[in-house]
């Protein structure tokens, strides 16, 4: 992986959509030209490369911030100017000096991520820069500066020293830092792990702790989790919850302590929703001190493995008491989740309507992108459309602006996986797969899909494994952990654990029936077999055995064999 650094120079378009509603010919025709006339002649003079454009955003780097700057200011004076002739068209811009990622001519990472933030906080014709632009700046360009103070930003993981510049003269008088805005989604910071044992040299077992639970935490792309540096401010110190939550724009925050006690060590951890100091969760670890390490590790995966569903719990009742108009785009995408998971059509159409109401929100929201393809493609595998090429197209146009916007979210690459096992291509949802879980190991949507996968590609022991691991990620997983333990175990041959599996659905549909029906014809439970054969019929009166292979993905003939068989054995017609 190639890392540069670099100065990145984002903006956009005021009001884009809206102009384009009242006069698409005339805005799309001014924007070209703009392009032409006035962004990519300054852009040639202060050495800079266009890399990316977006409809109405543009992405330039620079060698340096001064040229950057300079070549903001000068284009948002040449818009001004050419705003007489045509639709008025202003831009915002944010500009970021730090390190990106380079790849195909194109630049990923927080460098740019930051940079489209801070666009994004810009006024129209305005521009906005982070401390490090500022401070390169400051004494080499004679503009004017207003430190606008630290501003918590979407996905980006602290605050950040926000400064607003433009031309000499233009008044920008300086202004009290305000306190940070709430995120759009579930904010937590995790203070330092107290000592209470009285020995200073566990001090370091405590920090240990507190680093890996914020390290493990910061996977989670939905969760906006307060960096190590803010929070070790508070280390030592009487705090008080809610005035911590405040200073640091965070809803949520999680403490805890550190007792060695002979060879035993306790370990304790409490979740408080800091706007009503109500204590959400809490927890006691006892385990014998003879590896501290070992002991660390797994107290960290705990914690972990627990957290972000108590954070999405509470967020989601505090959700069920707002009308949905007001819904932030982060609860509009945790109800639609709630309803996908319920796999019927009714909740499918509905948690489509919430994640496109998340995307109307936030267009940029990658993460809602990627579950509307999730909740599209349900509705395709289960022929809840009648177009299925039209539906397929649109599942894998959301995964490409999904994939644009945040080339790093775990769940993007995890749907990614899905799709691709649904287009039997194994070798790509591999890809995405592994890709997923080294970006977040800890979510038990990516850990049940590893054991999917592995079940499809011949290796159903070793997806045993990974089932149970997501089902004690999140001992509250959605009913469907059970159908892919059922199916694991049944390429495995242990029929009489995918019976106890299946059985723990509570309506089943005619592919669990048929799974169950195949299950008891290999145990000689004959006449169970039909049954469960009738019932599957009775669902989806045209099941043959064909058209239950069809909807499988095995990679090995052999198991698709072992398939056929069964249900054949069990009486489903061929």
């Amino acid at each position: 992986m190639q890392r540069k650094l670099a100065a990145i120079f984002a903006a956009d378009v005021v009001g884009y959509s809206r102009l384009v509603t009242e006069n698409e010919a005339g805005t799309l025709e001014a924007l070209k030209a703009r392009r032409k006339n006035v962004l990519e002649p300054l852009v040639a003079k202060y050495r800079g490369r266009i890399f990316k454009l977006m409809g109405d955003g543009v992405f330039v780097e620079f060698a340096s911030a001064v040229s950057a700057v300079e070549c903001a200011v000068d284009l948002q004076k040449g818009m001004a100017d050419s705003n007489s002739g045509g639709p008025p068209l202003q831009l915002r811009v944010g500009i970021n000096l730090g390190e990106v990622v380079v790849e195909d001519g194109d630049l990923y990472g927080d460098g740019v991520n930051l940079a489209m933030r801070l666009q994004e906080l810009a006024e129209p014709g305005g521009i906005c820069v982070s401390a490090k632009v500022h401070a390169e700046v400051a004494r080499k360009l004679d503009l004017a500066y207003q430190d606008l103070g630290p501003r918590t930003l979407k996905n980006i993981a602290e605050p950040i020293q926000v400064f607003r510049i433009g031309p000499a003269g233009a008044g920008l008088a300086p202004q009290q830092a305000a306190a940070p805005s709430l995120p759009a989604k579930p904010s937590i910071v995790v203070l330092p792990f107290v000592n209470m044992s009285g020995d200073a040299d566990q001090e370091f077992f405590a920090d240990g702790l507190t680093e890996d639970i914020l390290t493990e935490l910061s996977r989670f792309r939905d969760l906006f989790v307060i960096s190590r540096n803010s929070s070790f401010k508070y280390k030592g110190k009487a705090v008080h919850v809610q005035q911590v939550a405040k200073e640091l724009g965070v809803q949520y925050v999680a403490e805890g302590s550190v007792r060695k006690a002979g060879n035993r060590v306790r370990v304790t951890v409490q979740l408080i929703d800091a706007e009503t100091d109500r204590h959400i969760w809490a927890e006691r670890y006892d385990r014998q001190l003879d590896d501290i390490f070992a002991i660390q590790d797994e107290v960290t995966s705990a914690i972990v493995a627990t957290l972000p569903g108590r954070v999405e719990a509470a967020t989601r009742d505090r959700a069920v008491h707002k009308p949905t108009a007001n819904m932030a785009a982060y609860e509009c995408v945790l109800a639609g989740k709630t309803l996908h998971h319920r796999s019927n059509k009714a909740d499918n159409t509905e948690a489509l309507r919430l994640i496109e109401r998340a995307i109307e929100l936030d267009p940029r929201y990658a993460h809602a992108h990627a579950w509307r393809a999730c909740i599209i493609g349900q509705a395709w595998v289960y022929g809840w459309r009648t177009d299925r090429d039209a539906t397929w197209n649109e599942v894998v146009g959301s995964l490409q602006t999904a994939l644009s916007l945040d080339e790093n979210d775990s769940d993007v690459h995890r749907i990614l996986a899905a799709v691709h096992v649904a287009g039997d291509n194994l070798d790509k949802a591999i890809y995405h797969q592994e890709r997923a879980l080294s970006l977040n190991p800890n979510d038990d949507l990516i850990v049940v899909q590893q054991g999917e996968v592995l079940t499809w590609l011949g290796r159903p022991e070793e997806g045993i494994d990974w089932i149970a691991k997501a089902m004690r990620l999140n001992p509250y997983h959605p009913e469907r952990f059970w159908s892919h333990l059922g199916r694991a175990y049944f390429a495995a041959r242990r029929y009489g654990d995918a019976v106890a599996a299946l059985k723990r659905i509570t309506t089943p549909d005619s592919l669990h029936h048929g799974a169950l029906a195949a299950c008891h014809a290999y145990l000689g439970n004959d006449e169970t077999a039909r049954r469960h054969v009738r019932e599957a019929q009775k669902l989806q009166p045209d099941l043959r055995v064909e058209t239950y292979l069809a909807t499988l993905h095995y990679k090995r003939d052999v198991d698709r064999e072992h398939c056929r068989q069964g249900l054949l054995k069990a009486g489903l017609p061929e």
